[in-house]
């Protein structure tokens, strides 16, 4: 699907006003303490724990943040106990909004990931209403300066990918989630950097917008992304550069 690795630099940029604010940290630990208490405190055995252990070091997070998280998910260390929510929605130009929450207070997530949707012209659907329109999948991007595009291709498909495709400047390689680290771990072999690297849904159909409709759809996708019970926002947008890039 085109356009995940272009929407994928904007939001690293953005990630680095995120980490000034402390957000980075709060969403990964987040994530590593539910990973630990759903699948173990091992990463060797968990690959949802080593892919967060792998984001927090990415992020420069201290080691024994790490492990606090880790203890606090498998109940070494008092600590909250998160539930993983899927909301979905609308925004403008009947956009799909599909959000991955952590909190631990369903009730007040909802009540607040509703009122982010109505104060930037979306609004919230019922469970199902747009998961369908999404897939599990893994993304991976390698700057096309980083690798030679034959060569690429053939080790990623040797590895497990299901496609690569040119998206501006980058290579985007998609994999089943079964085969993400296999692909990552090839590329890593090939001493090929990455550019960035996660375990996303991807839309299966995407829903143009242009001008004021677009900077709508943004509006929201950024409101929703800065609560802090939300992890992730998975959207169908297909959105022209310039709007993108604007700011």
């Amino acid at each position: 699907m085109s356009g995940h690795s272009k929407w994928a630099s904007i939001k690293h940029k953005k990630a680095a006003t995120d980490a000034k604010r402390g957000k980075i940290f709060t969403k990964i630990i987040k994530e590593i303490t539910i990973a630990a208490r759903m699948g173990g405190g091992s990463s060797e055995s968990n690959p949802r724990l080593r892919l967060a252990i792998s984001n927090a070091k990415n992020s420069n997070m201290p080691a024994d943040n790490i492990d606090r998280a880790i203890k606090k998910g498998t109940g070494e260390l008092p600590g909250v106990s998160y539930e993983e929510i899927y909301y979905e929605g609308y925004g403008p130009g009947g956009v799909a909004m599909y959000v991955k929450c952590l909190t631990d207070n369903k009730n007040r997530a909802s009540a607040e990931i509703r009122n982010v949707f109505s104060k930037n012209n979306g609004n919230m659907a019922g469970a199902g209403s747009v998961a369908w329109m999404f897939e599990a999948k893994g993304l991976i991007v390698v700057r096309s300066d980083q690798a030679d595009e034959e060569k690429l291709f053939e080790l990623v498909i040797d590895a497990g990918a299901e496609d690569m495709s040119m998206q501006g400047d980058s290579f985007e390689i998609i994999t089943d989630p079964s085969n993400f680290e296999n692909v990552k771990n090839a590329i890593a072999g090939a001493e090929i950097p990455i550019a960035s690297d996660e375990l996303t849904m991807l839309p299966k159909s995407t829903t143009k917008v242009e001008g004021n409709q677009a900077r709508g759809v943004l509006s929201l996708v950024e409101a929703l992304e800065d609560h802090d019970d939300v992890q992730n926002v998975y959207s169908n947008f297909d959105i022209p550069d310039d709007v993108l890039n604007e700011g």
